[in-house]
């Protein structure tokens, strides 16, 4: 390289995020292809400072990388806070606001205000458009992981929200806590519950299934749908049927129909067995959500979030809803290291950005999202009216 392309790893601002989007293992890599990686101090990431400072890592001040040189590439995981400074910097992230989520237009106009770039690594994908790194095994895993707890939770004690969920060392420490805790809800239920996933076939469905599976389900219990089941259009019934559903469709740029709906939840009433909705997909204010039972995020502070119900919806108890839109911190490391292992090829190709497939198709369809904010973007990169 002509001149050494520098990545500035910053600490995540989200609470109760402890993942990572650059491992000390793929740090190394870089350093050791020429790259200068610069990593932020974290109070939570769950790979400790001294891992980074091991392998040849510079240490710098948290929440630094807005005085940087702006030749610095900004790698983060979550969204950044909600501001409205403009960013000059190139950034690497999950942005969320490509898809018409509500607030994208604030988030978006700040990278053509500062002149900064959005390479959002939910569309980073190859030649065959098929993404070159994903969360959704892991987020489906710890999604059903905490469905099959909310589960538990009810049986044992009927009248308590979920409690406040902490991350887990490993999978190992998470799997025992899970079986130890059905254990307990199987005497009082003495039937497994019956699960329902939606997405089977995807990483996240896959995910989820291995959890069930793991936590000792039994098969005939899991149920797997995936396009074929769904094609005829919801809502269907066998949801409303199943003890436990797991929503694990990815959302498109297109409507798809109401998996399930409220009507439909209270028409049951004390038929009902449904009692526990994981949406790993997790966009509530999105016009194309399927599970339109619930409107807001839930967070590991607060799981769950109950279905309000008119009339004689709600005779057949509880029904709980988990949305919590980062599932893989459950489990931060083993999600960490495994997002990273397959992002690091695309990430030594960052001083070829300019000519790089993956590079290139990123900045192309941030600047296609850029045409369309409400307001246009001038030739000096400012938004026209904003403040």
């Amino acid at each position: 390289m002509a001149q050494h392309t520098t990545i500035h790893l910053r600490s995540e601002c989200k609470p109760l995020e402890y993942r990572s989007a650059l491992t000390p293992t793929a740090a190394k890599s870089l350093i050791e292809h020429g790259y200068v990686v610069n990593v932020e101090r974290s109070p939570a990431r769950i790979f400790n400072d001294e891992e980074f400072e091991a392998i040849g890592a510079n240490l710098v001040p948290e929440n630094s990388w807005p005085k940087v040189p702006e030749s610095h590439l900004i790698l983060g995981l979550k969204e950044l806070p909600e501001e409205e400074s403009p960013l000059k910097h190139s950034h690497i992230q999950f942005a969320h606001c490509y898809k018409q989520q509500s607030g994208w237009q604030q988030v978006l106009r700040r990278f053509p205000r500062g002149g900064g770039i959005l390479y959002d690594l939910e569309f980073l994908t190859d030649p065959k458009g098929r993404r070159v790194a994903a969360f959704g095994s892991s987020a489906g895993y710890c999604g059903a992981a905490l469905a099959l707890l909310a589960w538990s939770h009810q049986l044992l004690h009927p009248s308590e929200p979920l409690p406040s969920i902490s991350a887990y060392p490993n999978e190992s420490a998470l799997i025992s806590t899970l079986k130890s805790s059905l254990s307990a809800a199987l005497s009082l239920a003495r039937r497994p519950p019956r699960i329902l996933v939606i997405g089977a076939l995807g990483r996240c469905g896959k995910g989820a299934i291995q959890l069930c599976k793991n936590a000792g389900i039994p098969d005939s219990d899991i149920r797997k749908w995936d396009m074929a089941e769904t094609a005829s259009g919801g809502p269907f019934d066998e949801i409303v049927e199943s003890d436990v559903f797991v929503n694990c469709v990815y959302l498109g740029n297109d409507p798809i129909p109401p998996f399930v709906t409220k009507q439909q939840l209270a028409q049951a009433g004390k038929k009902r067995r449904l009692s526990v909705v994981c949406d790993v997909s997790c966009d509530p204010t999105s016009p194309n959500n399927p599970v339109r039972i619930y409107d807001t995020w839930t967070s590991f502070s607060k799981p769950t979030v109950d279905v309000p119900f008119e009339g004689a919806g709600d005779e057949a108890g509880p029904l709980s809803v988990i949305a919590i839109d980062h599932l893989p911190s459950l489990l931060p490391r083993e999600a960490s290291e495994d997002f990273c292992r397959d992002l690091l090829p695309s990430l030594l190709l960052l001083d070829k950005r300019h000519e790089a497939p993956v590079w290139l198709g990123a900045e192309k369809l941030f600047r296609e999202k850029v045409k369309t904010l409400d307001e246009e973007v001038g030739k000096n990169g400012e938004v026209n009216g904003a403040a």
